[in-house]
């Protein structure tokens, strides 16, 4: 049985205060080549004209439906739409970033190459940056373009966990309705933004028995600015990070994964989180201090120190806070991983990120000499 590449898309669109970026972003769904869709517009409570935007596009297309409701935040809103969703296929799309006119007819033609269902289509995404001066703005491919080959044949996390390592990027994928339900996947329902995104992935992606992925980008994601700090979060946004690191692997323990690279891919993930913010909210924030011990006690040592993904500052940090012996720290496979990771860094980032890795490769052989 093949998928059917004319099928229902429900494309959920959450939506809260975005009134300058909301017409690009509905404009772009509605000028999809596939018009198979339902679009259900969730207004969180917006208090700001995008209500009204939602509306003026309403009448101009009779696929938007309009669902106005109190503030409940992100995960609360998404689980409305997948709800009211009538659609094979399940989309969200973020009221701040648009999509290539032509993502859902190729992602649906691509699915439906293969015999049995799918449960999820996925692709990478462009980075859209410095989105705040048309005249700079540039679109830089993200660290998943390449490094996935478009399949050949259906796959489970197991034979590509990087899918897990980086950015949720959820919605640069297409999920199966009857996967959803089937599975019982939901919307963790956090305060706000709340990072939701983080345990729907790994509820998706480690549940899935069959992934197709098309190395094609087709969203185009506002990236974050950069330079947030303690003077502009809550102690709440600070330990985000921590708590939906500790949160995903509570789930992935519920599931039952078990492979270990999917574990060494996850931990990767809580590590790149605990240096974040010890970048934007420094390493000696109480808060910081304290999150990253709790991350470091739901680490299993095994998939610390076996794990290739992690340098030796990594390992030693985590086995100092476990007050643990550092005299001899495993680094088995690094060596062949970091030259894969420094190839694909001088592909898509160009020579200045390249020599900054030689630069940190190096600076670590000076620091800890013989090691």
């Amino acid at each position: 049985m093949h998928s059917d590449k004319d099928a229902l898309v429900s494309v959920i669109v959450p939506i809260y205060n975005v009134e300058k970026y909301l017409d690009q972003c509905l404009d772009s769904i509605t000028g999809q080549t596939h018009k198979n869709l339902e679009i259900i517009c969730i207004n969180d409570g917006s208090t700001d004209s995008s209500l009204e935007i939602m509306k003026r596009h309403a009448a101009q297309d009779g696929r938007i439906r309009i669902i106005d409701k109190e503030n409940g935040g992100y995960g609360v809103g998404c689980n409305l739409g997948i709800r009211e969703a009538h659609g094979t296929w399940i989309s969200i799309v973020e009221p701040d970033d648009w999509i290539d006119a032509n993502m859902y007819h190729d992602m649906l033609e691509f699915a439906s190459r293969f015999d049995g269902r799918i449960d999820v289509i996925k692709t990478p995404w462009w980075n859209v940056e410095k989105w705040n001066d048309p005249k700079k703005q540039c679109c830089k491919y993200c660290k998943l373009h390449d490094r996935i080959k478009t399949s050949k044949e259906p796959f489970t996390l197991e034979k590509h966990p990087l899918l897990i390592e980086i950015h949720p990027g959820i919605w640069s994928a297409l999920y199966n309705k009857e996967f959803l339900n089937e599975s019982n996947i939901w919307f963790p329902e956090y305060p706000g933004a709340g990072w939701a995104d983080n345990p729907f992935l790994v509820h998706t992606l480690c549940t899935a028995k069959s992934i197709v992925y098309l190395n094609n980008p087709y969203y185009y994601y506002r990236a974050d600015l950069k330079g947030s700090t303690l003077n502009h979060k809550t102690e709440d946004a600070i330990a985000r990070p921590f708590d939906r690191w500790i949160d995903m692997t509570k789930l992935m323990e519920q599931i039952g994964v078990t492979d270990p690279g999917i574990w060494r891919s996850h931990y990767l993930r809580g590590f790149n989180y605990i240096d974040g913010a010890r970048y934007d909210d420094g390493k000696d924030n109480p808060i910081v201090v304290k999150k990253t011990s709790e991350v470091f006690k739901h680490m299993k040592s095994e998939y610390v120190l076996d794990n290739p993904l992690l340098n030796k500052d990594r390992k030693r940090q985590y086995l100092e806070a476990m007050d643990m012996d550092t005299s001899h720290i495993p680094m088995k496979g690094r060596l062949s991983h970091f030259v894969y990771e420094t190839g694909a860094t001088l592909v898509h980032e160009g020579p200045y990120l390249f020599l900054k890795r030689v630069f940190i490769l190096f600076r670590g052989a000076k620091k800890h000499p013989g090691e």
